[in-house]
């Protein structure tokens, strides 16, 4: 089963990123469960910008880590250089 590493981009134009095992369920979990994460649960929409997939959740793990750990400016050129439509 793929895991999706992905990034919201959230009503105040912050950006979230995570990682799920079923991308259109988590979606819509942040934008309409109360089960959605807090973050996103308060900055609604969160609209879906980026999202890449991993054979194995430690992999997918590792590269969410990765990419949280990354300056604004860096999450923005990442999903401005995807060929991810929106």
């Amino acid at each position: 089963m793929p895991y999706s590493v992905y990034i919201l981009k959230c009503s105040d134009d912050s950006l979230y990123v995570g990682c799920t095992n079923n991308l259109a369920k988590r979606i819509k979990q942040h934008n309409e469960s109360k089960s959605g994460a807090h973050y996103t649960k308060i900055r609604r929409p969160a609209f879906l910008k980026y999202s890449e997939e991993y054979q194995t959740l430690k992999e997918a793990r590792a590269r969410e880590a990765e990419i949280k750990r990354w300056p604004r400016k860096n999450k923005l050129d990442l999903i401005k250089n995807c060929f991810f439509v929106t």
